[in-house]
């Protein structure tokens, strides 16, 4: 039987979901966890692969059991994962639904502050930079959604069969003192380090290091350049992820209590 898995984690102690040799992941911590319960290897598919540090608000997996359970999972889960790692729904599925390729949409928020807060260094990324031109970095986010070839926001490109994303949503926020900034993006899908590049590219415009037009010109000659500057893994969440047949709210509060502010569209 196969079952959905609604959960949360921060990431700044993980190197990424996906299991790899040699390094701690959400994935091999959960998988362990499980094995452990059902006395039995169990193995997972995650709905992405969030990059080492980011963090995920809202994240879905599956799992296969061979048998159902009689006991409360999500108890047993979150009392045996640790701290970072939390289990909030476990849903029974209806034939053989897949939890990376039926999403429709992923959702993500990157923050950023410009000031030294311990309270934020493992929450958002540290950017000391006082004078970003707002408007210009708005004028930059509202093309992401006029174009559909990301190629030049990927690091390895060739490795996919297309870089087209269907972006839907993008937006850029900040709170009422000017020193925290958000940025929303929504897409059917996401090239590698796509974020971030594109999160590295706008604090180039907001710096005046870029234009408006360069920055959209990488989608017209489909070329970043010889340098590549990815944003800080730290401040990117996966904030929603929607299938079909599943849609549900996040419920993790990190966007008001985590980050406890107002947010203002630029």
């Amino acid at each position: 039987m196969r079952y959905f898995f609604h959960i949360a984690y921060q990431g700044q102690y993980f190197s990424g979901w996906q299991r790899q040799p040699g390094v701690k992941s959400v994935q091999e911590v959960i998988e362990q966890t499980l094995s452990k319960i059902f006395k039995t290897a169990i193995a997972i598919i995650g709905c992405g692969r969030t990059d080492a540090h980011v963090h995920a608000s809202q994240f879905f997996f599956h799992a296969d059991l061979e048998e159902a359970f009689e006991f409360d999972l999500v108890f047993r889960l979150n009392k045996a994962l640790p701290y970072n790692i939390a289990v909030f729904d476990i849903i029974k599925m209806e034939g053989k639904p897949h939890a990376r390729f039926d999403a429709v949409q992923r959702k993500y928020d990157y923050f950023l502050h410009t000031y030294k807060d311990p309270f934020l260094s493992t929450q958002s990324s540290l950017y000391q930079e006082a004078n970003l031109d707002l408007y210009k970095m708005k004028a930059a986010v509202s093309l992401l959604t006029k174009y559909n070839d990301y190629r030049a926001f990927c690091t390895h490109p060739n490795k996919y069969d297309h870089t087209k994303c269907n972006v839907m949503e993008a937006g850029l926020f900040v709170n009422a003192k000017g020193d925290r900034f958000r940025f929303h993006i929504a897409s059917n899908r996401f090239l590698g380090k796509m974020i971030r590049i594109i999160m590295g590219q706008l604090l180039k415009v907001g710096k005046g290091e870029l234009s408006v037009d360069a920055f959209e010109s990488h989608f017209i000659d489909l070329q970043i350049g010889n340098v590549i500057a990815p944003a800080h893994p730290t401040g990117l969440y996966l904030s929603k992820v929607t299938y079909p047949y599943l849609n549900l709210e996040p419920r993790t509060d990190f966007l008001t209590a985590t980050q406890g502010t107002d947010w203002l569209s630029v």
